[in-house]
């Protein structure tokens, strides 16, 4: 299948018909190509089913989380959802533009933005070893982020970048600095519920040993 940048003239104006052409480009991924979509997939919506499972499991037990909490997998949501269309494009549509450099800054925000929930999660004990250090990876993975994001809207200006592409990773930003805020937040708060939650767990867990 040959893929080709998607406009508004190109659908006549039809959002759904440019949506499920951009989506169709899937169909010319490569065995390579797929390796390293599903691999980052993996990634992204792991964090997704750990972080519902986590405030779900914890709610159905009687936790009572304060209300941003479910900001964490809303944004989440959000962005990984997004992630999983916009990814389409890069190893499509935008393979070669990507190889010039954007690819780099891509890989740049992995870097960043993975440890920087890592070491949030560490936090929950040790807070005075890793806080710095999950707010420095905090700030890089936005400073790549939004390196990217105009990466994007220079695409978009100069060489027609589809609308698909640019909606998706607006939301993917969105999505990521909501779920951020969100667990900053509940960081900064000692993060209420945690504790009982893994009581939860653990007792659940011995119950059936």
């Amino acid at each position: 299948m040959t893929t080709s940048v998607l406009t508004q003239t190109d659908t006549g104006g039809s959002v759904f018909r440019e949506i499920w052409q951009y989506l169709s480009n899937i169909r010319s991924f490569k065995p390579t190509d797929w390796l390293r979509y599903l691999s980052w997939m993996s990634t992204i919506f792991g964090l997704l089913i750990a972080t519902v499972s986590f405030t779900v499991f914890g709610y159905l037990n009687g936790v009572d989380w304060p209300g941003y909490v479910w900001w964490v997998p809303i944004g989440n949501f959000l962005f990984a959802g997004s992630l999983a269309i916009d990814d389409i494009g890069h190893r499509t549509i935008y393979k070669s533009q990507l190889r010039r450099g954007e690819a780099y800054v891509h890989q740049m925000i992995v870097a960043t933005a993975v440890p920087s929930i890592v070491f949030l999660c560490l936090c929950y004990q040790h807070p005075q070893v890793f806080t710095m250090v999950a707010l420095g990876f905090t700030i890089l993975s936005f400073f790549y982020s939004a390196l990217d994001e105009a990466m994007h809207w220079h695409r978009y200006l100069t060489q027609k970048l589809d609308r698909v592409e640019m909606w998706a990773h607006f939301v993917a930003i969105t999505g990521h600095v909501i779920m951020v805020a969100a667990w900053w937040q509940w960081f900064n708060a000692g993060y209420p519920g945690v504790t009982e939650t893994i009581n939860k767990i653990i007792s659940l867990a011995t119950q059936q040993a």
